[in-house]
């Protein structure tokens, strides 16, 4: 992240130097067109060039962060010049706006992640973490063949992987890092990652989340008349995701010599009884997809309340004292709302500059025929780059690019979908191994970015399915 965060401020400050002048690649449609309005107020003449032809523009208006030019000139690609203005200064006040929306953007998130950890802790203390764990045990078994059942290995990572379910990333890494500990146990060549290891990271790395409650939050903060839109195409994005996660780990495993032990593992027979829990909740699952899709908006606006309602109702039959576990969990919403205060104002603030130097137009100009391939706004491909290597800054990006676009767009819904149906790649798999000393990762990384891959586009095909949007 290091390196990302250094980049994103040294290109904006050589592109502004190259350029002298604000310059920014965008599309002109119904003769308007939006650029970083960093140093820019509405009546301020502008160049644009359109097949080599130049036509006379004005800022329209200033809204933030992004302007609104209008020209009389054909549609299509556009390049934007500013003169009598110094891009140097553009990537400045793009530094200070960034900084200053990310404050505003932190406060706003305050509330609805109050709301969501309260709920979720009150979850966990009625025992939903456990009863997932039982749930997912069957097919555990049948993914990982070289961990006997019984082994503390495989209650580690049930437990890992139900906290991830239920979105308790909190309760998630200690489990995990347990995990790593006991699977080390078994490893029969020490700082080298059994096939074990690498599948159980993949499957953490794809993002194995039923509630992206922070994307939600975002949502919610910045206006969506549904914020909860999201929740469908996610739980299809990472689920593709996941699967596709297991079909490559298993597949370059054959092309990675070592990682298994040296003798098969008997285990322990699985009763078909075992797999009805998991099999009704997906057919439930599919059951409300299928309603979503026929019944639209009288479907899914009941998702946060029954979500709410659901929670309560499974505390109170627990004999749970929701009222306060959930103020305990709440008053953990609030301190995690302030700790993302210092990479949110990171990463916004060398975002803005690298908008304001025109530095993003021209990614998103060179990328736009491949992410049309796959169906991607291209204004997305910055967040899809980012996701596996920061967390928060893609929570971040994600939200300036609801803000900008609104959350109710195409561009809006696929953004939270790609940030909720995946996870930091590269920091989970830094995290988990350094914990056991292991550094030769053999095809961890490879299977990481691959399933990196098939996430984005599930996710962009999802939104397309569940939301006909775009």
């Amino acid at each position: 992240m290091n390196v990302v965060f250094y980049l994103l401020v040294l290109i904006p400050v050589m592109v502004a130097g190259w350029n002298g002048v604000p310059t920014y690649q965008g599309v002109l449609n119904e003769q308007t067109v939006s650029i970083p309005g960093a140093g820019l107020t509405a009546g301020m003449p502008v160049e644009l060039t359109e097949g080599g032809q130049v036509y006379a523009g004005t800022v329209e208006k200033v809204d933030k962060s992004w302007a609104t030019v209008r020209a009389e000139a054909p549609n299509g690609d556009v390049t934007v010049r500013v003169p009598g203005q110094q891009a140097m200064a553009a990537v400045g006040q793009g530094a200070l706006d960034g900084a200053k929306a990310a404050v505003e953007l932190a406060l706003s998130l305050v509330g609805t992640m109050t709301l969501f950890l309260g709920l979720m802790k009150v979850v966990d203390a009625a025992g939903g973490l456990q009863m997932m764990a039982r749930w997912i045990r069957p097919v555990m078994v049948k993914l990982f063949p070289d961990i006997p059942s019984d082994h503390p290995a495989m209650s580690a990572m049930v437990m890992n992987l139900a906290a991830n379910v239920l979105g308790l990333g909190n309760a998630a890494t200690p489990f995990g890092i347990k995990a790593m500990q006991e699977l080390e146990t078994l490893n029969r060549t020490p700082g080298t990652a059994t096939n074990a290891m690498v599948l159980f990271l993949a499957i953490n790395t794809a993002g194995v989340a039923v509630l992206p409650t922070g994307v939600i939050a975002i949502r919610a903060a910045l206006g969506s008349t549904d914020p909860a839109a999201i929740l469908l195409p996610t739980l299809l994005g990472t689920f593709v995701h996941t699967i596709g996660a297991v079909v490559i780990c298993k597949a370059l495993q054959r092309f990675s010599p070592g990682g298994a032990p040296s003798e098969p593992v008997q285990q322990a027979p699985i009763e078909l009884r075992e797999f009805i829990p998991l099999g009704l909740t997906v057919g439930a699952f599919l059951a409300f997809v299928v309603a979503a899709q026929v019944y639209g908006s009288a479907v899914t606006s009941w998702i946060i309340p029954g979500l709410i309602f659901g929670m309560l109702t499974l505390g109170v039959v627990k004999r749970v004292k929701v009222y306060e576990v959930f103020i305990e969990g709440a008053k953990d919403g609030f301190s995690t709302a302030m700790r993302i205060v210092p990479f949110v104002v990171a990463i916004l603030a060398a975002v803005g500059m690298f908008q304001s130097s025109g530095a993003m137009g021209r990614v998103v100009a060179l990328a736009s025929p491949l992410c049309r391939l796959i169906g991607m706004p291209p204004e997305v491909l910055p967040l899809a780059l980012l996701r596996p290597l920061s967390g928060s800054g893609a929570i971040a990006l994600t939200a300036e690019l609801t803000r900008i676009y609104k959350p109710d767009t195409f561009i809006g819904q696929v953004a939270g979908t790609v940030n909720g149906s995946s996870e930091t790649t590269f920091y989970v798999l830094a995290l988990y191994f350094g914990s056991v000393g292991v550094h030769r990762y053999r095809h961890a990384v490879m299977t990481g970015i691959l399933t990196d891959i098939v996430g984005v586009v599930a996710a962009v095909t999802a939104v397309r399915l569940l939301l006909g949007t775009g």
